[in-house]
Order: C-alpha cells, then sequence, then structure tokens
C-alpha cells in the first residue's frame, strides 16, 4: 500500500470540511488536485473512501479508519518533530487544547504566561461543552484537555491544577443578600436557575445536592454562566455557578455570593490525557508550567466572597 504524507493531509481536510472544494480552499491547492490525490489514496488502499450522496459527502468505513489512522500518524510525526527541535535546542511547535466552556474565565491568561515564555509555540484551542469536549477526549484529537468533572468510564492520567469552588448566588436585591449564615432547608421554596444537563457544574451540583436530600425547584436551565448570571441578577432565582465565574471581566454589583451550609462545593480544575498517550514535549512543558503558575495565578486574581467561606483546598493528583 503506497501513499503519501500529502495525501494523507488532503484526506483530513476533506473528512474535516466534507466538501473537496472547501479541502482545496483549506490546503491551498486547487480542487482537481484534490480529487486526484485522493483517488490516488483510495486506489491504494483498494475501497472507496467516501461516497456522495446528493450535496453531501460521507466517509465509507474504509474511510473512517483511514481517517483515525491518518491522524495518529500526523500525531506522531508532529511529536518527532518536536524531540529533533528539542535536540536542537530549540523550543516550538503547536500545542492542541480542548477546554470546557467555563474555563473561558482562567485559561487565556494562563496561555498568556505560557505564550509569554514560549513565544514559538502556536496554540490550538477549542472552547466547548463538557460532551463536546469528553468526545473529543475519547477520539485522542488534542494533546490536553481541561475540565472540571473527568468522565468516569475513560482511564485517564489527570492533574489537579486550580480550586474551583462552586458557590450558590442571588440577586443583590435579594431578601438574603446580608444573610450571615443559610442552611439547603431554608432554600426549599426558592426557584433555581440551572446548568444544562451534561455540564461539570450541574454534574458536581447535581451530586450535591443528592448527598444531602435536596431536591431543587428549577425554574431554567441555561446552556451558558453569562445567560445565568444575568437570570439570577434579574431576579428570577439563585443558581450555583464556579466562582471563577463571578470575576471576569469584574465583579457584578448586581450580585451576592450566599452564605449557605455546605458551599463552597470544592472541585477542581484538571488537566488530563489519555491513559498511555505519549504527551509532546510542548504539552509536557505547558502541563509543568501550569502547574506551576495556576496556584499563584488563583491566589492573586480570586474574588472576594461577601461571606467567607473554607479556603479551597486542592486534592492531590494521581500519578
Amino acid at each position: 500500500m503506497n501513499f503519501t504524507f500529502r495525501q494523507l493531509r488532503l484526506f483530513l481536510a476533506l473528512a474535516q470540511h466534507k466538501s473537496i472544494t472547501a479541502a482545496a480552499r483549506a490546503c491551498h491547492v486547487t480542487q482537481p488536485t484534490v480529487s486526484m490525490q485522493i483517488k490516488e489514496l483510495a486506489d491504494s488502499v483498494g475501497l472507496p473512501l467516501y461516497e456522495q450522496i446528493g450535496k453531501r459527502l460521507f466517509l465509507t468505513e474504509a474511510g473512517e479508519a483511514l481517517v483515525e489512522t491518518a491522524r495518529l500518524m500526523e500525531d506522531d510525526w508532529a511529536t518527532f518533530e518536536q524531540r529533533i527541535d528539542a535536540m536542537k535546542g530549540l523550543t516550538r511547535g503547536r500545542l492542541r487544547l480542548a477546554v470546557v466552556s467555563t474555563a473561558k474565565y482562567f485559561v487565556p491568561s494562563l496561555l498568556g504566561s505560557f505564550c509569554d515564555s514560549h513565544p514559538d509555540i502556536d496554540i490550538a484551542l477549542e472552547l466547548l461543552n463538557r460532551d463536546a469536549v469528553v468526545d473529543r477526549l475519547r477520539h485522542n484529537r488534542d494533546d490536553l484537555y481541561i475540565m472540571s468533572m473527568p468522565p468516569e468510564d475513560i482511564e485517564l492520567d489527570k492533574h489537579a491544577f486550580l480550586p474551583n469552588p462552586l458557590v450558590v448566588i442571588a440577586s443583590a436585591s435579594h431578601r438574603w443578600a446580608q444573610r450571615r449564615r443559610l442552611s439547603l432547608a431554608d432554600m426549599d421554596t426558592e426557584r433555581f436557575i440551572v446548568r444544562e444537563r451534561g455540564s461539570g457544574t450541574r454534574l458536581a451540583c447535581d451530586a450535591h445536592f443528592e448527598a444531602q436530600g435536596f431536591v431543587p425547584r428549577v425554574r431554567l436551565e441555561l446552556g451558558s454562566n453569562e445567560a445565568i448570571k444575568e437570570a439570577v441578577a434579574a431576579g428570577m432565582g439563585l443558581a450555583v455557578v464556579s466562582r471563577h465565574a463571578l470575576a471576569t471581566p469584574l465583579p457584578d454589583p448586581r450580585l451576592v455570593e450566599l452564605a449557605v451550609a455546605g458551599f463552597p462545593v470544592q472541585c477542581s480544575w484538571w488537566t488530563l490525557y489519555p491513559r498511555g498517550k505519549r504527551l509532546s514535549p510542548v504539552a509536557t512543558v505547558f502541563l509543568q508550567q501550569i502547574e506551576r503558575t495556576a496556584r499563584d495565578w488563583y491566589e492573586q486574581r480570586r474574588p472576594q466572597p461577601s461571606s467567607t467561606p473554607a479556603r479551597s483546598k486542592l486534592p492531590r493528583s494521581p500519578r
């Protein structure tokens, strides 16, 4: 079976864009070039790699298998190039990160520090909901993944690097805004604004409420922290959010953190990757730096809550 890296890269572009024209545009070649190269690749494999139905393009089973293999080969080659650069005393390459959406409140700052130290490294950042990040994790699409609730059905190497306390918030005009101490029983008649099912915050919140025997009265399910904060500020109900979401870009004077027994719920942010994965030199450097700098970043930037909850404790990372 004969093929070239160029053919594999063209086929990966076709698999991504589902269009010969779009693949040609992405790879800066002509459409006939893509068609010819992929035909030669299919002839080498001995099976069709895709089929066209109407205006839609679908990969065949052989095409799907080739995509998986081509991605692994591309990853291994990129790692090899980075290792050769390291032997030459160079630090350059590409870091691919898939990050859950709530991490947008701190990941840019940590990436900024990393880029200052390593200006020749390019960053490819995917900011997605948790389900989409888990899907990329299952298919090993990236170098590293950042989330607060790692999936339990995948064997992972994971490293806790930053506290992620979950707190109860209310409108500043809420009757409990100045209360020094509340219990979950006090909130039995309150309505809650919650994240969508499957999000890390929702999973952690549901687990905590279930352990306490508390069933919240849900008024709305929303897909972003910004929408939840606006709903809470408008007096539509209470919510549980990451404390990171309260400090960016500035603390919102329309919101208060309530002093509720059992809160903040102590969670952590994790960097993780499939167990057995060989990290590239760039990913290894990033993992080391984020673990060194994240704690200092948190202490310098964490918002001052209206109450004084217990200081977050970071669990040990399984090595």
